[in-house]
């Protein structure tokens, strides 16, 4: 090599400068003897510099070498080049509707024979349901195909409009189309049509294709549990789309096997509803199963959770015989419920003790009771009443409530409540029917919540953990007669509100959260395994799409349709259809090409392999090698 350091290489690229002034200065036409002397060295440095380059020029690995040093540099740049492309109608956006009327007759099966017709040679899937789901992203014909393989219809309704949102993201830079694959009889979210027109606008194609045909149905449409008699019933709503009245055989049984326990018959009328109601139902899972045949039998079953609180044993303690509170509790379904006059020795068989003393206060024997219960893992209910006064009660007992009493005062011209924190507890109450004319002056303690509080701001429904366990507040008083604190017991939602709380402080929750519809979407508090109706699954969020039973962790949660528009098998769709190819005027917003990045990575990657192979044919030319 003609250069062994760097310092070579400056020396020759110093000299350079000085050969240049030498070539574009002009000559005098007498030289001094010092000028000769001048131009007699810059003669030697060009020579010897000449030498160099003829040397260079001479091993032509030294010029591979340096070339390929900078288009590894330019490599690691990143560079790349633009250019103007055309819009491409390559990359194909099939939305397939995965909704509950799809499963009419062979809908699904002929919309995915469509789809398959549509693949390209590149592809997207989105399943339309509640939340349209990427089934596929960019991929080949054959993972298309594979998809078509393995998809099935749910049981919810198809927000179209947010699947081809969906679509116009991911061909928002390239361009291309969106085929949509529909019976269109019912949608969730906006317009199809307008999402259409708004995805046309920006240059893509959209193309609606139907399926299906209008066809008959019988379907249960609603349904809802109650609190009946200390038991639970269920009232279902069945609604024929059949042109003349139906008799319809209904079947009840326990559990999921369809074992039938009870059947009768129910007259609908064509176009028309009936419902019926069942009684007594016990924990566990109640199957209703309608004997007809139909295009659709994804509404042809309902399915009852009710949860097992049959452990629940509640001991009232009060020294007054008629209060509502005792009466509510008494018609809590599938609960046990014991009164007595005072505390006993030992709570440990109970699961919820109420403390609704009028007059007596409560021991300071009978305090430490409590306590140790609680901190153990119960749940305890202290009544607002006279006997909470400061003046009469224990300072144990003051320290175990979630707020710290005052005094009883009274409210001349009435007091309201408000919502303060929003709970599963209050959310039948309406603050606005209750009006306070006599209270529990109280201050709220640190570490306590305080979910209804009067509109001044003193507390009447609190709680707080102690140990294990819960002690809960009430500080609407169910005193009855002229002596009455408030009207709350006097209003219907109040049997509600205690089904809720001992719901709540029992831990089984609500019974709404154990009977859900199809399209309801949950978190869950952490990453757990999930089984549903078709599958088992591990997740923190869940779309419910199945009718039937999904059980998470140690709940029985039932799905059902209840959808009377998905259930309508008779809409042809027909209307929908018209305005998706009316002739609008076209609005094209973006224009027909896009600018593309090209990466010029592998053309580098292409020379240097070509740099390699030709230095490897020097040096074996050279019989180096």
């Amino acid at each position: 090599m003609p250069f062994q350091t760097p310092l070579a290489l400056a020396a020759l690229l110093s000299v350079i400068p000085l050969i240049i002034i030498y070539m574009l200065r002009p000559k005098p036409a007498v030289l001094s003897i010092p000028s000769l002397m001048f131009i007699l060295k810059l003669e030697r440095e060009r020579k010897r510099v000449y030498a160099s380059i003829t040397k260079i020029v001479q091993d032509p690995l030294f010029l591979i070498q340096l070339l390929m040093l900078i288009l590894l540099s330019i490599g690691a740049a990143g560079y790349y080049y633009t250019s103007n492309e055309p819009l491409s109608g390559e990359h194909t956006v099939i939305i397939l509707d995965t909704s509950a009327s799809m499963q009419v007759e062979s809908r699904f099966e002929d919309a995915v024979g469509i789809a398959d017709g549509y693949v390209s040679k590149k592809n997207s899937i989105i399943l339309a349901s509640n939340i349209p789901l990427l089934a596929l992203e960019g991929g080949s014909a054959s993972a298309a195909g594979d998809i078509f393989n393995k998809v099935k219809p749910g049981a919810g309704t198809a927000d179209l409009s947010a699947a081809i949102s969906t679509g116009m993201r991911l061909l928002s830079k390239e361009g291309g189309r969106i085929i949509v694959i529909s019976d269109f009889t019912n949608w969730g979210g906006d317009d199809p049509v307008a999402s259409k027109n708004l995805a046309e606008s920006y240059g893509l194609e959209v193309n609606f294709v139907k399926v299906g045909k209008p066809a008959d149905n019988i379907g249960i449409i609603n349904g809802w549990i109650e609190a009946m008699d200390g038991e639970y019933g269920y009232t279902g709503v069945v609604k024929n789309y059949k042109g003349e009245s139906e008799t319809v055989k209904i079947e009840a049984g326990r559990g999921t096997s369809g074992n039938v326990s009870k059947s009768f018959t129910l007259d609908v009328p064509a176009g028309g509803t009936n419902q019926f109601t069942l009684a007594n139902l016990g924990p566990g899972l109640t199957t209703i199963s309608l004997n007809v045949k139909d295009d659709l039998s994804v509404d042809n079953k309902a399915y009852i959770s009710i949860p097992d609180t049959s452990g629940q044993q509640i001991l009232y303690v009060t020294d007054n015989g008629k209060q509502p509170s005792k009466t509510a509790l008494s018609l809590l379904p599938n609960s046990d419920l014991k009164i007595q006059k005072s505390v006993p020795s030992s709570l440990d068989t109970y699961s919820l003790v109420v403390l609704a003393q009028k007059e007596t206060p409560i021991a300071n024997g009978s305090v430490d009771i409590i306590e140790n219960y609680v901190r153990n893992g119960g749940n305890a209910v202290f009544i607002a009443s006279e006997a909470l006064a400061p003046e009469k009660t224990e300072v144990g007992l003051v320290k175990l409530l979630p707020v710290k009493p005052i005094g009883v005062e009274e409210a001349e011209n009435g007091l309201e409540v408000e919502e303060t924190l929003k709970s599963s507890i209050t959310q039948d109450i309406n603050p606005e029917e209750i009006s306070v004319r006599k209270y529990m002056n109280a201050t709220e303690r640190t570490g306590s919540t305080t979910l209804v509080a009067t509109e001044n701001g003193i507390p009447v429904l609190s709680y707080w953990q102690v140990g294990k366990g819960t002690i809960f507040y009430m500080g609407l008083s169910d005193e009855l007669g002229d002596g009455a604190w408030n009207n709350f017991h006097n209003l219907p939602e109040y049997p509600v509100f205690w089904i809720k709380l001992v719901e709540w402080l029992g831990g089984t929750g609500e019974i709404s959260e154990y009977n859900l519809e199809t399209g309801t979407v949950t978190s869950l508090s952490k990453t757990g395994e999930i089984r549903t109706p078709s599958k088992t699954l591990t997740a923190n969020r869940l779309l419910f799409d199945e009718v039937g039973i999904y059980e998470i962790s140690d709940k029985k949660i039932a799905v059902n349709l209840y959808d009377d528009r998905e259930s309508n098998t008779t809409v042809d769709a027909s209307e929908l259809i018209s305005r998706a190819v009316a002739k609008d005027e076209t609005r094209l917003v973006r224009a027909d090409t896009y600018i593309a990045k090209n990466d010029i990575t592998n053309y580098l990657i292409g020379v240097l392999f070509l740099l390699m192979l030709l230095e490897i044919l020097i040096v074996r030319g050279r019989g180096e090698l």
